[in-house]
């Protein structure tokens, strides 16, 4: 048989399956309660909606353009729809500032492969979001700690990027309702990481897929605002802002965007027909007919029901968690971070929960880029009843008791 091995690229080495995506196949099994995968409540999801938009395309006449290629920069009545959306939220653009990709997860790789050279810097949270490391690896970087970084100069930044062999090129930001931790970062702290961009001349990707998931508290303006009140025009930021349907209307359709400064968004053109040629131009059309009459309700709507199943798994783990360990409180999102008492691992944790406690979750070591964080791990209340919520979470609660006692 052909060694595959000694013909692979070498960045062919560093592919991982992902914990997630490995943690999903349980979904199917009805005797784990699931925690692990960030997905949405396929319950909510705007299906009629969607079964009317597909039946009017084709009942006025536009199947044969839905079925067709389409331009790259994806289907101009969404990039309209979008920048309309981006404006809302103080990011005033054009359709030019606009390329529709295939999920957000198509934007960070595209964005990998647009800025890493072999040995070059990406500065990401600790921990921060698996997929954005699974994106970023096929391009060989190394990472550095973004945050925190308050009293380590610019300059300490760089000179490490040029000892490992590289330069700084980007920092990787999830500012709202983060994946895994569920953190919001306050206006300062991006103020703060603007200022280290500008200092170290790199970009910045602000990872947005949760940024209407909002439950609580006043939103902060984001990144690529701050960065257009700074410099007066979105074609002079260094932020991109990587955006998703996948939360809000549907993961399946597989649609998301990058809005960012004509001229980087001219060169993710010209990745993406060397890529895919354009997004599904028929899943395009229908987003667009359902965002148009229905973004705003559907957003309502499945806020009001992951606010209640995320305050009954806070209630839960405040009942059920023994000494020893603490949790995050999200303002949205869909994830709470576990930290277990020091020395516990999570992923040994977890073989033991699916043979006994039968609950399953995602092991925190997976979203450091060094492998660290053991002790912790991430709990989704986004898929789970309320029902779910209580027992699970008493499950958990007692077998992280039995553990520690015998530790």
């Amino acid at each position: 048989m052909l060694d595959w091995e000694h013909i692979f690229a070498t960045r062919s080495a560093r592919m991982r399956a992902s914990e997630i995506r490995e943690l999903l196949k349980l979904l199917d099994r009805p005797d784990i309660i699931s925690f692990a995968g960030g997905i949405p409540d396929p319950a909510l999801f705007p299906d009629a909606e969607f079964a009317a938009a597909y039946a009017a395309l084709f009942a006025e006449g536009a199947g044969r353009s839905a079925l067709q290629y389409s331009v790259s920069e994806g289907y101009a009545p969404l990039r309209a729809w979008i920048a309309g959306q981006m404006a809302a939220i103080g990011i005033p653009c054009t359709i030019d500032n606009i390329i529709v990709t295939s999920g957000s997860q198509q934007a960070l790789d595209y964005l990998g492969k647009l800025f890493l050279s072999p040995g070059d810097t990406a500065l990401v949270g600790w921990p921060t979001y698996l997929g954005a490391l699974q994106a970023f690896n096929a391009y060989e970087p190394v990472y550095d700690r973004l945050i925190p970084f308050a009293n380590r100069p610019a300059a300490d930044f760089a000179t490490t990027a040029r000892e490992r062999g590289g330069a700084v090129k980007f920092a990787y930001v999830s500012a709202d309702f983060a994946n895994p931790t569920g953190e919001t970062l306050d206006r300062t702290t991006r103020e703060r990481i603007l200022d280290l961009a500008e200092e170290l001349d790199i970009a910045v990707i602000e990872d947005a897929a949760y940024q209407s998931l909002r439950y609580d508290g006043e939103p902060v303006p984001p990144l690529l605002a701050l960065d257009i009140a700074r410099t007066g025009h979105i074609d002079r930021t260094r932020t991109l802002y990587c955006g998703s349907f996948s939360k809000t209307l549907s993961p399946g359709l597989r649609l998301g965007w990058i809005c960012a400064a004509a001229p980087v968004v001219s060169k993710l053109v010209l990745m993406k027909q060397a890529a895919d040629l354009n997004s599904s131009t028929i899943n395009q059309m229908a987003i667009a007919r359902v965002a148009e009459t229905g973004f705003a309700a559907q957003v309502d709507r499945i806020r009001k029901v992951y606010r209640a199943r995320r305050d009954r798994m806070l209630a839960a783990l405040e009942a059920h968690m023994p000494a020893g360990c603490r949790w995050s409180k999200p303002d949205g999102g869909m994830f709470i971070w576990v930290e277990l008492p020091e020395g516990m691992d999570g992923a040994e944790l977890l073989a033991r929960s699916l043979q006994s406690a039968k609950v399953a979750f995602v092991p925190g070591g997976a979203f450091f880029a060094d492998g660290t964080g053991r002790n912790t791990l991430r709990l989704s209340f986004s898929c789970a009843s309320e029902a779910m919520i209580d027992d699970g979470i008493a499950r958990l609660g007692r077998l992280i008791g039995e553990v520690a006692a015998a530790a």
